[in-house]
């Protein structure tokens, strides 16, 4: 394995947003892309769905890097549920960068042997 790839296994946070629409979704990830490196983002699909069909907003963030700028409380239409996956210290940092921006209630963590998940719901501040 590479130093490279051992670096981001710890510092690699992969959000998931459901129970949302596009806006908001796109309001969480420019916080967190205000503070970290973004790295893969899904692509949206399209703007209105012909039936009810779950969607779930996906990015990739690099805590390591990016620009780091001040997170300021941010409004959206609705409670946005967020699950964050990755290392221990990782995800802990995500969090405290997403109750900047939110207010944050924690739903559920589930811990692994290297990586962490925790669920959250975000609200406006």
């Amino acid at each position: 394995m590479s130093d490279v790839y051992d670096l981001h296994i710890d510092t690699d946070v992969t959000v998931q947003l459901c129970d949302c629409s596009r806006e908001d979704a796109q309001a969480v990830f420019d916080v967190l892309d205000g503070v970290y490196q973004l790295e893969d983002m899904t692509a949206p699909g399209p703007q209105t769905a012909t039936g009810p069909a779950p969607t779930v907003w996906t990015a990739t963030f690099d805590t390591a890097g990016g620009r780091h700028e001040e997170v300021r409380p941010t409004s959206l239409t609705s409670p946005v549920g967020a699950t964050l996956t990755g290392g221990y210290h990782a995800v802990d940092e995500v969090e405290k960068v997403l109750a900047a921006g939110f207010d944050i209630q924690s739903l559920q963590s589930v811990s692994g042997d290297q990586e962490t998940e925790a669920r959250l719901l975000l609200a406006s501040r």
